[in-house]
């Protein structure tokens, strides 16, 4: 069996990252550029940030930023429209994963124009041709949407979101600089922080998991526990260290897949609009408790690499538990809140039937039945 690694062509890291924006759209003949961004990162000047360096080196953009939090089909169709009508030949997403899925979603149909029905992308879609050439400057330490093949789309009419997962659609450049980062209030910087120790730990538990990738989420779990918190207080050392490790989880998670946790905080985020974080967050307890038989010895560093002491002299049992309770611990420092009150008792079998239908599902390492995900479910109401 062989195991497959696909990550950025160039990648740049620390404060002051994004002044190498400009050298490389010149170093790639780009001649209009399409910055994707949402409209509240603009309102607040973030994305301003990139748009004066190409301001200033007069390079021409057009700037798209009809993207919701959880970006759905319309938003993509209006997106690849307003591509061709400014005739740009290279993309820059600047925001978290909706306007970095947004731009991925565009840059495949723009390349691969057979599949303009965005649903015909859900999945293992065959695309022939890489996406329009992307720079991917996050805005958020979570979804780690610059270095993964992944992205998420909304269908409205159907109450549901759809994963796609491509190598075509991976960012040729991620620029990670935590000073686009800076201005994330407190509860946004929680709910991304938590989405990405989501990644690291599914990651490290889901069926593909393998020594490279392990590397990847244990390194990334530490990161995080060491800096979130910080990071919410927007301490500097916890947003540089929270922008290294959602990078570092995505290194792994995309190559590896994910768990029951993200197929179900998908299902919440589509039926009741929940933001994404924040529904991995809550569900994220729940899931490591399903699953706690079904890991080895990896909770147990788990909750090693969340800085739990004397791991090696617990029992099986002690260990499992003090992983779930650091990640809880961790969570409720943050701000998470650990119920959703928009879910119905009515709507409870949809829920679980959408989960267990979610393209992340498959990789958690325990089966799962419909009344095992409804009561998972139950626990946040």
């Amino acid at each position: 069996m062989s195991n497959r690694i696909v990550l950025n062509g160039i990648s740049y890291h620390g404060k002051g990252a994004i002044e190498n924006i400009v050298p490389e759209i010149e170093r790639g003949g780009y001649k209009h550029i399409f910055v994707a961004s949402d409209p509240d990162l603009i309102k607040f000047g973030v994305t301003a940030k990139v748009t004066d360096l190409l301001d200033a080196a007069g390079i021409a953009y057009t700037v798209y930023s009809d993207i919701k939090p959880n970006p759905t089909i319309e938003n993509v169709k209006n997106g690849v429209a307003a591509f061709k009508a400014c005739g740009a030949d290279a993309i820059v997403a600047i925001g978290g994963g909706s306007s970095m899925d947004t731009a991925k979603a565009i840059g495949v149909i723009i390349t691969n124009p057979e599949f303009e029905d965005v649903r015909s992308l859900e999945g293992v879609a065959p695309t022939k041709n890489h996406a329009v050439p992307t720079i991917a400057v996050p805005t958020t330490a979570g979804t780690a949407a610059e270095v993964t093949i992944n992205y998420v789309i909304t269908d409205v009419e159907k109450q549901r979101k759809f994963v796609c997962v491509d190598t075509n659609d991976i960012p040729y450049i991620a620029v990670v600089d935590p000073d686009m980062m800076s201005t994330m209030p407190a509860s946004l910087t929680a709910a991304t922080g938590m989405d990405a120790l989501t990644h690291a730990i599914e990651g490290y538990t889901t069926r593909a998991a393998w020594e490279l990738t392990d590397m990847f989420h244990l390194e990334a779990i530490r990161l995080i526990s060491e800096n979130l918190r910080g990071a919410v207080k927007n301490e500097a050392a916890g947003r540089d260290g929270m922008a290294l490790a959602q990078y570092i989880a995505g290194m792994g998670f995309s190559n590896v897949g994910l768990g029951i946790d993200h197929a179900m905080a998908h299902t919440l985020s589509a039926h009741y609009d929940t933001p994404h974080g924040v529904a991995c967050a809550m569900f994220l307890p729940i899931a490591l408790e399903f699953n706690r038989d079904h890991c080895g010895e990896r909770y147990r560093e788990i909750a090693r690499a969340m800085g739990v002491e004397g791991v090696d002299a617990m029992t099986p049992e002690e260990y499992k538990d003090a992983a779930i309770n650091a990640v809880r611990q961790l969570s409720e420092d943050v701000g998470i809140p650990k119920k959703n009150e928009k879910i119905r008792e009515e709507d409870l079998e949809q829920l679980a039937k959408d989960a267990l239908a979610d393209a992340c599902y498959p990789g958690n390492p325990r089966e799962a039945d419909l009344d095992q995900v409804i009561g998972m479910f139950r626990q946040l109401m």
